[in-house]
């Protein structure tokens, strides 16, 4: 069971109107990044506002997302729940409504007892059990665990785990563990700000937030990189950094889903108790895509 993947995928983020989830505008912005050369889809990763949306919802948009995606898009799912028993159901049950992979985050609410031991035991039984390849996710920021560099070596072997999605953004962590793995095991990063240099050590590819505003900008510096025409990636991921530390870093999901609006998609409001973003913030977002035009 093996599913390959590389070029750039966008983090999608879930449209909602008055809390309720709106599956026309979700297949709609999945339509109009067909056009843009991304290699697929995640569906509730963190820029989905996962810890917001039932499984009932997420199987909804799943649903929507294949039917909306063309036939060349693959479609992950984000599955990570707190026990192995509820990631495995929810991953099975995605599984059947279109996912091709699941990206799964570490168990993190009793995060003092996640030691190398349980971690491993999690993703041990979760990948025997679902029907679908695993991604293992590494997002400290979220989580506040980082996978053991040791463990993802050694969950690499796993016949259902397939690779790794770095959101930690550390080229050290990247760099020890590609030199570790066998070359089949594909090392997604998914930072936006270094993703010229994460190629360049390894990565096949990345699952950005940063590619659901400027999927063209990403898409465009990866295939200048594997052109081979570095220098003009180097300049092109220069160009996106700022922006892509406003989205992620300092203002987040809001901020996001307004630069979809700016676009031409539809971002829409967040889930409570997220807040929409107040004028300073806008005029940062809107300066930094002028800048980028």
């Amino acid at each position: 069971m093996k599913t390959a993947i590389k070029g750039i995928l966008a983090a999608l983020t879930t449209p909602f109107e008055d809390e309720k989830i709106v599956l026309e505008k979700f297949g709609e912005n999945i339509q109009k990044f067909n056009r843009t050369g991304l290699a697929g889809y995640v569906v509730m990763g963190s820029t989905g506002e996962a810890p917001f949306v039932d499984d009932h919802e997420s199987e909804l948009l799943v649903k929507e997302a294949r039917r909306a995606a063309s036939d060349d898009k693959i479609i992950i799912a984000g599955t990570g729940r707190d026990s192995a028993e509820w990631t495995v159901k929810l991953t099975n049950r995605l599984a059947e409504a279109g996912a091709e992979a699941a990206l799964i985050k570490p168990p993190y609410y009793y995060k003092s007892r996640m030691n190398y031991e349980a971690l491993k035991a999690y993703y041990t039984e979760v990948a025997d059990r679902v029907k679908i390849p695993v991604i293992l996710y590494n997002i400290p920021q979220n989580t506040q665990i980082w996978l053991p560099i040791d463990l993802v070596v050694e969950l690499s072997s796993h016949p259902n785990i397939i690779g790794l999605k770095e959101s930690g953004g550390s080229l050290a962590y990247l760099g020890e563990v590609v030199s570790r793995v066998s070359p089949e095991f594909m090392y997604l990063t998914g930072s936006g700000s270094i993703l010229f240099p994460a190629l360049e050590m390894g990565a096949r590819g990345a699952i950005l937030a940063l590619a659901n505003v400027v999927p063209e900008l990403c898409v465009r510096l990866y295939e200048l990189y594997q052109a081979g025409n570095r220098e003009e990636a180097r300049k092109l991921q220069y160009r996106v950094i700022p922006l892509n530390r406003a989205l992620t870093e300092t203002y987040g999901i809001p901020a996001i889903k307004y630069a979809l609006d700016l676009r031409g998609y539809y971002g829409g409001p967040c889930r409570t108790p997220l807040l929409p973003p107040d004028e300073k913030v806008r005029e940062t977002i809107r300066k930094f895509l002028q800048e980028l035009a």
